[in-house]
């Protein structure tokens, strides 16, 4: 590696810390940061939303399809039938819930990178645990960043679940009027509440967004520390960086989980009375694979990846501004 970024240990030192913020651990970490963080994370979500929601509509029409069919074969039935505003079925719930999912990700996220830093400082005989620097700018090792991360997606997990459910569920739902199972997001809920199926297919959203949230705030974070280690800050890294980066994170969360969330996706769209898969990832991923072997992981695999890019590129960037605009403190 050249000498212009050195061996990525990602520590403390990469920035002078007379150069951050300050804070006397005495008087605790201010609520306004979490607040703010929180705040942040929450408009991120909403940004999330509406730029993905049409892909991500596309993505699980072709995970959960009973038969072989393609990303132009689905886009052009779904025009056809239902009108290009059957893009955002569903899209009530997310826009509400993926907001307060995106704000406990970055939430958690932000709040561990914190304890990091304090729990860092006090393994350093050399730095006052009195004077921890908890700034944004200042770097961690890459395996806390992966920490930070996939302590987040499991946090998340409580809440990610029932509203992916509750999408899917409407995303699914090719009929109208009358004849719909769910009326809208509330009728939706109350029936899966009743039968018990609203938690359905928890443990493997947790895997994925445990795996996929540390691999995602790891990446993100390596490429901003390696910027903020040629001596910029933070804020002054330039927003279409922030968006480069976020995309690219997007990218490698999905390639590194999107099998599991084929199956999640097939869980949480089986039959409420007679589930067809025993709610097993295994049992799932046994059953898929004898019907159309290792392709049928990949179903939508297309759509997701064209997703992946701008969605989380406009997360990121949001998030970002959001707190630039906010200030540090």
């Amino acid at each position: 590696m050249s000498e212009e970024f050195p061996t990525p240990q990602l520590l403390d030192e990469l920035e002078d810390p007379q150069n951050s913020a300050v804070l006397d651990s005495n008087k605790g970490l201010s609520s306004n940061r979490v607040l703010k963080d929180i705040f942040a994370g929450t408009v991120g979500g909403v940004a999330q939303v509406l730029v993905g929601q049409p892909f991500d509509t596309t993505k699980v029409r072709l995970q959960t399809a009973t038969t072989r069919t393609t990303t132009l074969e689905v886009l052009r039935k779904l025009v056809k039938n239902e009108g290009v505003f059957a893009f955002y079925k569903g899209a009530l719930t997310p826009l509400l819930g993926v907001g307060i999912c995106v704000s406990v990700q970055f939430g958690v996220n932000e709040a561990m990178k914190r304890f990091f830093h304090t729990y860092n400082a006090s393994k350093n005989a050399n730095i006052s645990s009195q004077n921890v620097d908890l700034s944004r700018s200042n770097t961690l090792p890459l395996y806390q960043y992966y920490i930070c991360g996939l302590t987040g997606g499991v946090v998340n997990s409580f809440l990610a679940s029932p509203i992916e459910q509750i999408r899917i569920r409407l995303q699914t739902q090719t009929s109208n009027g009358g004849d719909r199972e769910f009326k809208g997001p509330w009728d939706c809920i109350k029936k899966l509440k009743a039968q018990g199926g609203l938690m359905r297919g928890w443990f493997p959203t947790m895997i994925r967004a445990g795996h996929g949230l540390g691999t995602y705030f790891l990446v993100y974070e390596a490429l901003m520390a390696k910027e903020i280690s040629t001596g910029l800050t933070r804020n002054e890294i330039p927003p279409w960086k922030l968006c480069l980066f976020g995309a690219f994170s997007g990218t490698m969360l999905w390639l590194t989980v999107y099998p599991l969330d084929v199956v999640k996706s097939i869980i949480q769209n089986d039959d409420l009375r007679k589930p067809k898969y025993k709610n097993s990832i295994s049992y799932v991923a046994k059953t898929i694979y004898a019907k159309e072997g290792i392709r049928a992981f990949f179903k939508g695999f297309g759509p997701t990846m064209v997703r992946s890019a701008p969605v989380n590129g406009a997360t990121f960037v949001t998030f970002e501004l959001v707190m630039r605009f906010l200030g540090e403190d």
